[in-house]
């Protein structure tokens, strides 16, 4: 059996002693217990027989929760396969708009508001840009991705931008490519980035949606906001990808990411309380290390990037939006003969797991381990005695199977 430390495993030994010390929320408790559960018997099972040997598996459900490490991969492939047909022919860029540190205790106590706001600013500077006649004068259509963490697991808000380099014209069926190497000058871009974040930050104090709770009540907001407007606002702009193939790797890397895999994690030391784990330090020239902390903060590192229920981390703007996507890729289907008629999602065919994991792996998940001609489909039958733990549960995306023989 797979013995290697996961998430689960880190909650299970601290979550309790944590959980007496800390205030928390109903979905912090909604996500551990989640996590928790994903892939045991609590979970539900279901039971899979080879088609050619017989083989059985008795197999844990997942918990599909989004916070959860061992429950992205299908959800992962199943968006990107809908964002395939809507990709443009034309180089992609990556932008990545971060906040002051100085926001991040605001942002930590009033996460549904300023996430809010944070991706509404990010959204407004793009759109305002693309339409400025000086910069591209077209509409441009991009998808945002929220991250709160850094690599330490500490809070660290950020969006995650995928942007065609150019835009459709407001005039008629035409695209207008960007005129630089890059989308936009950076130092233009983080300057209306700021103004804007800050104009809803300063509103959203003065009318109390913002709420300084704790510590904040006594913070100085004058003094504050002098520091913001006069501190340089981080935003990374890359040079255009060039290719759909390129475009998609970086959508896949971004998309259904969580604030650590269970493939970080290293060592779980029950007799010190530790937990150790693999992180990058960007301050560093990028190096990887290895940080060790005691169980309680970790869990407490990990909680803080628990999104309110119902907050959409991924969002699509501009002409890439729910409403105006029909419209604006039929239009451009004049201009690059390569893009195909528009269909919705709902109506487009819906590609069962196993073929969007072979399809991603070149593996069909459902072979049989023991024969590998066999393939293993769910049936119902009287309950068994299990023996042996053997195969992996590619369906969830887990790694741990219960084999099973009459």
């Amino acid at each position: 059996m797979n013995t290697k430390p996961t998430l689960a495993t880190i909650l299970r030994n601290g979550f309790t002693a944590y959980a007496e010390k800390a205030s928390l929320t109903a979905a912090h408790y909604r996500v551990v217990d989640d996590i928790l559960r994903c892939r045991t018997p609590e979970s539900g099972t279901r039971n899979e027989q080879c088609d050619s040997c017989g083989a059985m598996h008795h197999l844990f459900n997942s918990c599909r929760n989004r916070h959860c490490p061992q429950c992205q991969l299908i959800a992962k492939v199943r968006w990107i396969q809908n964002r395939m047909d809507e990709l443009l022919p034309v180089p992609y860029s990556h932008v990545v708009f971060t906040i002051p540190q100085e926001l991040n205790p605001w942002v930590l106590r009033n996460k549904k508001v300023l996430y809010t706001i944070l991706m509404r600013s990010v959204k407004e500077t793009l759109l305002e840009l693309g339409e400025d006649p000086k910069r591209l004068g077209a509409t441009l259509g991009f998808i945002m991705m929220l991250h709160t963490w850094g690599q330490n697991l500490m809070d660290h808000p950020h969006v995650h931008c995928i942007v065609p380099a150019g835009g459709i014209a407001h005039d008629d069926n035409r695209w207008i490519p960007c005129k630089g190497a890059f989308l936009f000058p950076v130092g233009v871009v983080s300057k209306l980035f700021r103004g804007k974040f800050l104009a809803y930050f300063k509103e959203g104090i003065i009318n109390k949606t913002i709420v300084p709770h704790g510590t904040l009540e006594h913070k100085n907001l004058r003094q504050l906001m002098d520091i913001l407007y006069k501190k340089k606002w981080v935003v990374y702009i890359k040079k255009p990808m060039d290719g759909p193939a390129a475009v998609i790797e970086y959508i896949g890397n971004y998309t259904h990411k969580i604030a650590i895999s269970n493939s970080r994690i290293l060592t779980v030391d029950t007799i010190n309380n530790t937990v150790s784990f693999r992180w990058r330090d960007y301050a560093d020239n990028n190096n990887q290390k290895v940080m060790t902390l005691a169980t309680t903060e970790f869990i407490r590192r990990f909680l803080l990037h628990v999104v309110p229920p119902g907050f959409m981390r991924i969002r699509h703007c501009g002409f890439m939006s729910c409403r105006a996507r029909p419209v604006a890729l039929d239009r451009l289907r004049t201009v690059f003969k390569s893009i195909k008629p528009y269909v919705p999602v709902k109506d487009r065919p819906k590609k069962q797991w196993h073929e969007l994991i072979t399809q991603k792996t070149g593996h069909d998940p459902r072979l049989c381990p023991h024969c590998k001609v066999g393939i293993m489909r769910n049936v119902l039958f009287p309950a068994v005695t299990i023996t042996e733990t053997t195969a992996t549960n590619m369906e969830n995306g887990g790694n741990e199977v219960q084999t099973m023989r009459r």
